[in-house]
């Protein structure tokens, strides 16, 4: 469909994972080190595992990422640092995260309620927003596709911005998804797998064939 849409796979625990999303064109990797997660992994498993990936498409994946945390994925070695926080958000702790890392290279993911207000003072400390489906017992990965119209109308407000399509994604949704949505990247985890954090090859193929038509 659309060779200039970015994907993100997310989820990835292991090495022959990655070797496949690479090699079909995964503009991003992501790392879970979040322990509740189902897939989460250690920093260390994550360092390992990201080795392989080009320079600027890993991406290291938490929950109200602690200062010091950061810090150590920083050092780590990791591109990007895709950071779940609940609303809301103190305007400090963002700012922290962003003089970290820089700007642009957090990647800001809120738990943004439909009954929300998104929280547009965190955008000055971020280039990237990962919006997620949101859900009350979930801080990420819910496997369920999100509120697309909401997501389109914000990505045309904030055109400054750049804003990444999360939840539920698969090859039978995704094309709709990106239509309605009119995101150019998305992040795909529990659509393309066979259990949590394993990947299914078939459906990351068809993935890749369906978004690029390869």
């Amino acid at each position: 469909m659309n060779q200039d849409v970015d994907i993100k796979i997310c989820g990835m625990t292991r090495e022959e994972d990655v070797e496949l999303a690479l090699s079909l064109g995964a503009n991003f990797l992501g790392f879970i080190v979040y322990p509740q997660s189902p897939r989460g992994i250690t920093l260390e498993r994550a360092v390992a595992l990201a080795a392989s990936v080009p320079s600027g498409q890993s991406v290291i994946v938490d929950v109200e990422t602690s200062a010091d945390d950061l810090l150590r994925y920083r050092d780590a070695g990791f591109d990007r640092f895709q950071i779940h926080a609940s609303l809301p958000i103190a305007e400090s702790r963002v700012a922290r995260w962003s003089e970290i890392v820089w700007r642009d290279r957090l990647w800001l993911a809120p738990r943004v309620a439909p009954t929300d207000v998104f929280p547009e003072s965190v955008l000055e400390y971020t280039d990237t927003v990962v919006l997620d489906t949101f859900s009350k017992d979930q801080v990420g990965g819910t496997g369920h596709t999100g509120d697309f119209a909401r997501f389109a109308s914000l990505k045309q407000q904030y055109g400054d911005t750049q804003w990444m399509l999360a939840g539920g994604l698969s090859p039978s949704n995704v094309l709709d998804a990106l239509v309605r949505s009119t995101a150019s990247r998305i992040d795909v985890n529990s659509g393309v797998e066979t259990a949590p954090g394993i990947k299914d090859p078939e459906k990351l193929r068809e993935l890749f064939r369906v978004v690029r038509g390869a």
